[in-house]
């Protein structure tokens, strides 16, 4: 198999066929399940043959040296690592003595389905052993949506052609071996032997293990029991020690005879909590559980689903592979925040070890914007969590000598993690970033108590660092210098458009929430002497303009930069920061990722229609998306500069880049923001939707690969449909009432009653932009006899 051809294409979930053991890693990524508390990586049952094995708790880490050639102040002392807790998902199967290893014996059908629908992980295998006798394997998976600790499997096992003697040995081991890891920079950090066992016990068909982290002290526990059918007179036995829990069932079939095992695992951890107390959590979750039983666990789990799919489809018609990937990635970034419940979502999810597990940037521009409109509980979540590493964030802001907050660039706990600080420290935006996601929040919700508690904090902290980071020039003029914008080949610049226009917003946003919430902001020591000082920085904001060329630079001087030689970059050195020494990258006209572009399209206001045009062209041909964040930031604006086609074929790199692994790296997690940035494509790219005023803004516009788009938004306590086609567009009110929309600057009143119909506008035809040689994204248009979906992707490469 190859990366394109691994999985099948149907619009409502995702099958492998066969079993592709070179791929395993990536499949197992693939075939994550996760509630945003609990992740489990797609492994076989039976624990072998695996590529990656991983199971994760949201904010369970272990803390990690950072080693510098040479210290310097603010330097990170320590770093923290995802670690891969204690698996419950083995189950291991032996037939006659011999164990079911798809490696050995015959396997005469394997597949595996997950359905974005129940949200279950299904796999069906048929395998004859060295000594003959076959058997029928079938496993159903599943992480709760609605019980945040419990994860279940219905495991079934059936003789075929003879008596056999069938053991199951339902297991949860801790610290298990882990491959060796990889010279690639992308990849986690590997701890071995991170728990520590503090208690364990196993008795019935019940097994608890509790686990203390060797450094950063969080106390694990995870639990198991079951459920047994099969003929009569099967045994079970229990045991356990520190990192070991058994239950061993043993029974003869005869053809056609079925064992069956339903699995019950539940997860907690704690950081201040008693040992009884986080084993008594685990065991009162198991009882629930059991009490569900599996088939209520799948019947709530498909009533969440069916609840979430009706109000959040993206539906598009023209491309069946592209419909797929879509609703992969809707399903993903839903597991990624649905219960992560104050805890950060990480670049990966909880799908594997990537970036050791740290939340980034990516989750408030990236993943944010898309739960706003579609599970805002979920965001609120998320921005509490940032709220709560406010104290850590205070004392970064004042050990670098600044007032307010500064938010880490890359963490699990709140701590900056990032040894680097040009491209860690140095990228300020995060706390922009921040804010803006908590305006936008609360003017997607209208949730006035979460900004009075939660949101006026952030904004007024950030708001202060960007006061004391920046200054008035003799011209008036207030500079942000020595900062890092999204570009991480630019680094330590002066006036990042992007990082001066998101300061800009969120000076303005800050002093806006204080006027409405003057009590309270009393109480954090604002002053209007302040709040004035914010609007004279956010009116007086410098962004850099180059007449000459006619376009905006990244940042001070960047157009006066050499261009790199892409003529000489050949395909192999992609991605540069793996080839290149980095001096060579900030001192040249070579853009990793969008920056300025980003700017144009989270500050679309301060461009003109003429400038987005040209700068877009500009930057087009200086971009090489040496990351996965800067397809759908591409595709975005070049539909709206008219470059439809274009952005067709970025909305489909971003959608694909897991499915089809275009950075070679899925098999460490899914990228959650190229995934949710997918969405973002299609929605704030071919709907043309901009959420920066009291109005949502919309500019439908079809590629002519597609027939038909059509995405629901929640806003407000309303639920507004959207369905464009390349004639018309219409907009309806499906839950809620009356409200008010733009379509092409026109003020339109909507009501349940009234939908309203309305042209989509043709943008006129352009010129295609062309990127660096080599660079260029696979064609997606159907030409020349290629059909949609088989464009080259294989010199694409991600972060």
């Amino acid at each position: 198999m190859t990366a394109v051809s691994a999985f099948t294409v149907e619009p409502w979930g995702i099958s492998e066929h066969g079993l592709d053991l070179p791929g395993q890693a990536r499949a197992e990524s693939v075939f994550a399940l996760s509630n945003g508390h609990i992740g489990l990586r797609g492994n076989l049952d039976e624990g072998e043959p695996h590529g990656l094995p991983g199971t994760y708790l949201n904010g369970v880490y272990e803390l990690r040296p950072l080693p510098y050639a040479e210290s310097g102040y603010g330097f990170p002392e320590s770093g923290q690592s995802v670690i891969n807790v204690t698996n419950g998902k083995i189950i291991r199967l032996l037939v006659d003595d011999e164990p079911f290893d798809l490696r050995y014996g015959e396997l005469r059908s394997h597949q595996r389905s997950l359905d974005f629908r129940d949200g279950l992980l299904r796999r069906e295998a048929e395998w004859t052993s060295p000594a003959g006798r076959t058997v029928r394997v079938s496993a159903t998976r599943l992480v709760s949506l609605t019980q945040r600790a419990v994860a279940a499997i219905d495991y079934r096992v059936q003789a075929v052609d003879g008596p056999v003697r069938i053991v199951l040995q339902s297991e949860l081991v801790a610290n298990e071996q882990l491959p060796d890891g990889e010279a690639d920079p992308r990849a986690a950090a590997v701890l071995e032997a991170p728990l520590v066992g503090e208690a364990h016990q196993a008795g019935g068909t019940k097994s608890v293990l509790v686990h203390r982290t060797r450094f950063s002290e969080l106390r694990v526990a995870a639990g198991m029991d079951h459920l047994l059918e099969g003929p009569d007179g099967f045994d079970a036995v229990a045991e356990s020690s520190d990192d070991q829990g058994r239950i061993s069932v043993t029974t003869v079939l005869h053809p056609g005879e079925e064992l069956r095992l339903v699995k019950f695992l539940a997860y907690g951890w704690s950081a201040t909590r008693s040992l009884p107390a986080v084993r008594d959590q685990v065991e009162a979750a198991l009882t629930a559980a059991r009490y569900t039983g599996w088939e209520g666990l799948v019947a709530e789990q498909r009533e969440y689903l069916d609840e979430f799919w009706a109000g959040n489809d993206i539906r598009i018609e023209g491309d069946v592979e592209l419909q797929q990937a879509v609703r992969f990635a809707l399903f993903h970034v839903l597991q990624a925040g649905a219960r992560s419940e104050e805890r950060a979502i990480p670049a990966k999810g909880l799908t594997g070890p990537g970036y050791d597990g740290h939340s980034f940037w990516d989750t408030e521009t990236f993943v944010l914007p898309v739960l706003t409109y579609c599970l805002p509980g979920a965001v609120k979540q998320a921005l509490r969590w940032r709220h709560g590493t406010l104290p850590m964030a205070r004392d970064r802001a004042a050990q670098l000598g600044l007032a307010g907050a500064v938010f880490p660039w890359r963490t699990i706990h709140g701590e900056e993690c990032s040894g680097y600080w040009p491209a860690g420290t140095a990228a300020f935006h995060i706390g922009a970033d921040i804010a803006v996601a908590a305006a936008r929040y609360v003017r997607a919700t209208g949730d006035v108590d979460f900004e009075r508690t939660y949101g006026l904090e952030l904004l007024v902290e950030t708001a202060r660092m960007w006061r004391s980071l920046g200054h008035h020039d003799a011209a008036g003029r207030f500079r942000i210098e020595g900062v890092t914008g999204p570009d991480e080949y630019s680094a330590v610049a002066d006036n990042n458009v992007f990082t001066n226009l998101m300061a800009q917003t969120n000076l303005r946003a800050a002093a806006e929430a204080v006027n409405r919430h003057q009590l309270e902001a009393a109480a954090l020591g604002v002053d209007t002497e302040e709040t004035a000082a914010w609007r004279d920085a956010a009116r007086a904001m410098f962004i850099p303009y180059d007449e000459k060329l006619g376009v905006h630079p990244q940042a001070d001087g960047f157009t006066d930069h050499q261009l790199w030689d892409f003529e000489a970059t050949p395909p192999e050195k992609y991605p540069l920061l793996l080839h290149y020494p980095y001096f060579d990258l900030y001192r040249k006209q070579v853009v990793k990722q969008a920056d300025l572009v980003l700017a144009m399209q989270v500050r679309g206001d301060a461009f003109t229609d003429e400038q987005k045009a040209r700068n877009f062209a500009y930057y087009e041909r200086l971009t090489v998306r040496d990351s996965s964040l800067s397809a759908c930031t591409q595709a975005v604006i070049a539909a709206e500069v008219g470059q439809l086609d274009l952005a067709y074929d970025y909305t489909a790199e971003a959608a694909l880049m897991d499915l089809h692994d275009l950075g070679g790296n899925t098999r460490d997690g899914l990228h959650m923001a190229s995934l949710a940035g997918a969405c973002i494509a299609l929605v704030a790219g071919f709907g043309g939707l901009r959420d920066h005023g009291p109005y949502l803004s919309f500019r439908p516009r079809l590629p002519a690969g597609l027939r038909l788009l059509s995405f629901s938004m929640k806003v407000r306590g309303n639920l507004l449909n959207v369905e464009i086609t390349h004639t018309r567009t219409l907009y309806s009110v499906r839950e809620g009432g009356p409200m008010t929309v733009l379509h092409e600057g026109e003020e339109l009143q909507l009501t349940p009653e009234e939908p309203v119909s309305r042209p989509t506008t043709a943008p006129e035809l352009v010129e295609r932009c062309t990127q660096p040689p080599g660079r260029e994204p696979a064609m997606r248009k159907a030409q020349a006899g290629v059909q949609v979906g088989s464009g080259s992707v294989e010199h694409l490469q991600a972060e």
